[in-house]
């Protein structure tokens, strides 16, 4: 409520993350859409779907802008709604090395809802792209309210970060075969 004549005050609306229920409808099943293609939702009925729909955020960044920076406290994680972003590292020397282009449907920064450890790359936009948010506060919240969805959720999480600790261990395992047989000395 408005204080000071009162009527009742519409919500502020936030310039950098909108609720999605403001939007139009179809923005609605445009979320439900993109959550559907990312394997953390992927064994999720429609109606776990939609507690989810309500805690996420959207926003959209132009082309060039930064989504987070390297060094910077993780919050949340991100899926690619519409768009493309670039995980870049930057050297010593400020030049920006691009690790990973990601586009549709594809997700990054998810180690955030985990805990509060700096964010070990930055992420730009690589063109205007809108992205859609789900930061740890909200998720603890549904962890209290419907524990056994948060916990569904996370267990998604882990199975998922295991795997990719599974290929980066591959990828390590090749690369140090690949200086052996070059005979470089480490």
């Amino acid at each position: 409520m408005n204080r000071e004549n009162g009527a009742p005050r519409t919500a502020t609306k936030n310039p950098l993350w909108g609720n999605i229920f403001r939007r139009k409808s179809n923005t609605a099943e445009d979320v439900l859409s993109t959550l559907r293609q990312v394997p953390l939702f992927s064994n999720m009925n429609d109606s776990e779907l939609r507690e989810f729909e309500k805690l996420i955020h959207q926003r959209h960044f132009k082309a060039g802008e930064t989504i987070f920076w390297e060094g910077e406290p993780g919050v949340g994680m991100y899926i690619i709604q519409h768009g493309a972003v670039a995980i870049c590292k930057h050297s010593r020397n400020d030049v920006r090395e691009t690790l990973v282009r990601l586009h549709d449907g594809e997700f990054f920064g998810e180690l955030a809802l985990l805990d509060e450890s700096p964010r070990s790359a930055s992420a730009i936009a690589e063109e205007n792209s809108r992205i859609i948010g789900l930061f740890r506060p909200d998720l603890f919240g549904l962890l209290e309210r419907k524990p056994r969805l948060g916990n569904k959720f996370l267990f998604q999480l882990a199975l998922i970060i295991g795997e990719r600790l599974k290929q980066t261990n591959t990828e390590i395992q090749n690369l140090r075969a690949q200086l052996e047989r070059s005979e470089v000395v480490l």
